[in-house]
């Protein structure tokens, strides 16, 4: 079925090496627009929870901007309108930077500024979970807003958020598939354009959904392993904690019986 895939095409290259380089133009989408989007978002969470009211609302206006236009628009408005409305010059110039990085940048900054307002919800979120007297005690010792969000608060929000965190990771890599429309050559248009030059639509397509499956899957992984590695102790799921809880019992009911509980 996927035989199609290895052989050559005009250019005397092989079908597969066209998945290939589109596997990396979406690799390269991914990671990048990842960091930029946890930057981002990490600042603009914090935002969501700061005591001042200004840096609150300019939070609040980017989530919901970004976060509720739809991600399809946002890449139009990225690779078309912006450089209208910038002034010519530059505009001129942002529209001559040659393929395949006239349409990497815009796609790479529509990731991720449409991510980071998503992570910025999962940041908040995990800063409002955690018990307001440590914020307390914190200012209580003296600590400024800033240490207190870099000693106490941050630390336990982020390893709190990183389950949540594993459904934009796998998020970003499905979205990268957006960029086509504004003619990179990621995966899923590499997938196309082999279905266009050898009719068989399923080999080509079905080759670039495996090949997302797998990114999902190592993606999950990867992110299962960062959540145990810094899991708070005893935030564990209730079946991890179950073997403890029965070595509990066991001990209780191996004690002397001078000091059972008397019933």
């Amino acid at each position: 079925m996927f035989g199609v895939l290895f052989e050559q095409t005009t250019d005397g290259q092989r079908y597969i090496d066209w998945l290939l380089s589109g596997l990396g133009w979406t690799l390269a989408l991914a990671i990048f627009g990842w960091w930029i989007a946890f930057a981002i978002g990490l600042v603009v969470g914090i935002g969501r929870t700061v005591q001042n009211p200004f840096f609150g609302a300019l939070a609040r206006l980017y989530v919901e901007i970004f976060r509720n236009i739809p991600v399809l628009v946002q890449m139009f408005l990225w690779y078309f309108v912006l450089p209208e409305l910038l002034p010519s010059a530059m505009g001129d110039w942002i529209k001559q930077v040659p393929p395949p990085w006239g349409s990497f940048f815009p796609a790479l900054w529509c990731l991720g500024l449409y991510t980071a307002a998503r992570i910025a919800e999962q940041v908040r979120a995990g800063i409002e979970a955690l018990p307001k007297g440590q914020a307390e005690a914190a200012a209580a010792l003296g600590l400024s807003s800033y240490l207190t969000y870099r000693h106490i608060v941050l630390p336990q929000a982020l390893r709190l958020i990183v389950p949540s965190l594993t459904s934009e990771v796998m998020g970003i890599y499905k979205n990268t598939s957006v960029a086509l429309t504004i003619g990179l050559m990621e995966l899923t248009a590499q997938a196309r354009q082999i279905s266009d030059a050898t009719f068989q639509t399923f080999a080509a397509f079905g080759a670039a959904t495996l090949i997302y499956l797998a990114l999902a899957l190592i993606a999950y992984q990867t992110m299962v392993f960062i959540d145990k590695a810094v899991r708070i102790p005893g935030a564990a799921p209730a079946e991890e904690n179950k073997g403890s809880d029965v070595d509990d019992v066991k001990l209780e009911s191996s004690l002397p019986g001078s000091m059972e509980v008397a019933k």
